[in-house]
């Protein structure tokens, strides 16, 4: 091994962070000194890799999609991280300056000695786990915004509705996606043996799977809520459509007698006995009240109104 690389012969552990992919002559040295393989450099550019898990003969290779809630604008924050693990050294790669990983730095100076006294592969762990945390906090605020759209839907009607709730089930799905490559990829990784995760490590990792098994049981609970949310949405719609045409059929209805007592007087016949009598306009005019008191009376007691 090259004397020039002390990171590499030391006995230490060594964790470091980049934020930012775009000085590229930078990773390069950082690649080159610890002697990243080609496909792993790669990876770490293209910032559209579906999560996963790949082992090499020095390194193993961890890609995430780092997902967060930014608490000033209540948005989606999203990033690839990449995680690089050998037997002395940890290397993560952010696309940009998120503090995802400051839980980490904050236990690691304030002592935590699992951290330090732990392998290389502990600290991956603890990387990792710090992601998926935030996975958690995600979909609390997806439920805050369901149960937010679901009071909107029964207090009154907003023809912008749908369209919330479809870029909420947008969001859900890509949420899946991004975390269903992960589950597979630890699942094979706790399966199968290597010789950068010790054994007595493994439970770790199986900690964090269980986390994203729970995490996309509730994305699918979240998914059929959604649903549920269009569902009640399009019965609210239903329900004043049909005030809507009560009033107006009650409306019609009361006029039906109305319109026929005024057609029936309004003929053009030259022998109709009511036109002649003094009173017949007045008398007209107290039937058509009546009627329509009647009515109203009538479609109250029925509470068709």
């Amino acid at each position: 091994m090259d004397a020039s690389k002390p990171y590499l012969e030391s006995p230490s552990k060594t964790w470091i962070n980049v934020k930012g992919l775009h000085d590229i002559e930078k990773l390069k040295e950082i690649w080159t000194y610890f002697e990243l393989h080609p496909l792993i450099q790669e990876d770490i550019l293209n910032t559209q890799q579906r999560a996963k898990i790949e082992e090499y003969p020095k390194h193993m290779f961890f890609v995430l999609r780092m997902i967060a809630v930014d608490d000033k604008t209540s948005d989606l924050h999203v990033e690839q991280v990449s995680i690089t693990l050998s037997e002395n050294s940890v290397l993560s790669f952010q696309e940009g300056d998120f503090p995802i990983f400051d839980p980490v730095l904050h236990r690691l100076r304030n002592g935590a000695p699992r951290l330090r006294s732990n392998g290389t592969d502990y600290l991956a762990y603890a990387l990792i786990d710090t992601i998926v945390d935030y996975y958690f906090k995600v979909l609390e605020h997806f439920g805050e915004e369901i149960e937010t759209l679901e009071d909107k839907i029964l207090s009154d009607y907003d023809e912008s509705i749908p369209e919330q709730i479809h870029g909420l089930r947008r969001s859900l799905i890509f949420f899946r996606k991004s975390i269903w490559p992960l589950r597979d990829s630890l699942n094979s990784l706790l399966r199968d043996q290597s010789h950068l995760i010790q054994e007595e490590n493994k439970v770790y990792y199986r900690d964090v799977y269980d986390h994203l098994i729970q995490i996309i049981d509730g994305i699918e609970n979240y998914r059929d809520m959604v649903i549920g949310l269009l569902d009640m949405h399009m019965s609210q719609v239903s329900n004043k459509m049909n005030e809507v045409m009560k009033v107006l059929t009650i409306i019609a209805t009361i006029f039906i007698p109305l319109t026929f007592i005024a057609g029936v007087y309004g003929m053009n016949f030259e022998y109709m006995p009511e036109l002649s009598w003094k009173w017949a306009y007045p008398t007209v005019w107290g039937i058509m009240i009546l009627t329509l008191i009647g009515m109203i009376i009538y479609f109250r007691r029925k509470n068709w109104f």
